[in-house]
């Protein structure tokens, strides 16, 4: 039944762009360079349809604290965000998740895929107070 209401939503939002598309496709004309404007506008579209369609799919799998968890973790890396998202959607898709998952289940999950990918290495900073002294001397 939410799978029906989401293709209701989806149908209602796709209406609703392409009626906000016909209404400033008009303004072109028959310009040549007009046709790659437009076809742009169609790419730039379906982006957003796809992000909107990820948004609404991690939406249905994270509880809220997991789901902000995982907007702290873009912030810092982008990369291993993106990552988890596409594992996550990935895992409903093919019907792997049971229910929603929690903070701690996404902790349980970004360590497994940082060991499986290898991108648990921990940095280390190392200062050389020989060369940070010398400089505060010439002062």
């Amino acid at each position: 039944m939410a799978d029906s209401d989401l293709d209701a939503i989806r149908q209602a939002r796709m209406a609703e762009l392409q009626q906000q598309m016909g209404g400033g496709g008009g303004a072109p004309g028959g310009a040549p360079g007009g046709g790659m404007g437009q076809q742009q506008e169609q790419q730039q579209e379906q982006m957003k349809q796809q992000e909107e369609m990820r948004h609404s799919i991690l939406t249905q799998v994270l509880d809220q604290q997991a789901r902000a968890r995982l907007n702290t973790i873009a912030l810092a890396k982008p990369d291993k965000a993106k990552m988890m998202e596409n594992a996550l959607i990935q895992m409903a898709r093919s019907g792997q998740l049971q229910g929603k998952i929690g903070e701690e289940q996404l902790k349980s999950l970004l360590e497994r895929m940082n060991t499986e990918t290898g991108m648990n290495k921990k940095t280390t900073v190392s200062f050389d107070r020989r060369r940070a002294a010398l400089d505060s001397d010439s002062d």
